[in-house]
């Protein structure tokens, strides 16, 4: 089934929105010890599917800019790609933050932890408290607006959505 011309414009602007949030704070979004703001983007699959490429698209670019290499740019990358399709599945928002923090925490000190010479546990303990702050507490934040903005505006929303598509169609 061929995905409509939105799904691909809001997948471009989750990925771009990820960079976005990430770069500028580069001095802590990368490391043993890091706190990537757009981490809270993560919650967005449990509402928009478009997010799960996007994320994976945005986690791709800025772990160019990283520092640990090829590794980071395919194997971070494909975490996030699964932490956000696994979002996408969850009942509610605090289960949907679940994926983010625990597969980030356990998975990405596996080389960070070798290339920074730094413990794995120890890397596993702040890349998870980073998590912890960005896609749980600042997810849930995020997840709450989204919530409490598509029950007042449902109709904006869909009225702006549809412009977007007439404009691009």
């Amino acid at each position: 089934m061929k995905k409509p011309t939105i799904f691909y414009v809001k997948a471009g602007l989750i990925a771009a929105l990820y960079v976005v949030l990430t770069l500028p704070f580069a001095s802590f979004s990368y490391g043993p010890i890091q706190f990537r703001v757009a981490e809270a983007l993560t919650i967005i699959p449990l509402y928009e599917t478009a997010a799960i490429p996007g994320l994976f698209i945005g986690c791709m670019f800025a772990n160019i800019f990283g520092g640990f290499g090829l590794v980071d740019i395919v194997f971070g990358s494909l975490t996030t790609l699964l932490a956000a399709y696994l979002t996408s599945k969850a009942p509610n928002m605090y289960i949907g933050v679940l994926p983010p923090i625990l597969l980030n925490a356990l998975i990405i000190p596996i080389w960070v932890s070798k290339m920074s010479y730094t413990p794995y546990l120890a890397t596993v303990g702040t890349i998870g408290f980073g998590q912890f702050l960005s896609a749980g507490i600042l997810g849930v934040i995020l997840a709450t607006a989204i919530e409490i903005l598509t029950k007042t505006h449902t109709l904006t929303i869909i009225f702006i959505f549809r412009k977007i598509d007439m404009i691009i169609i």
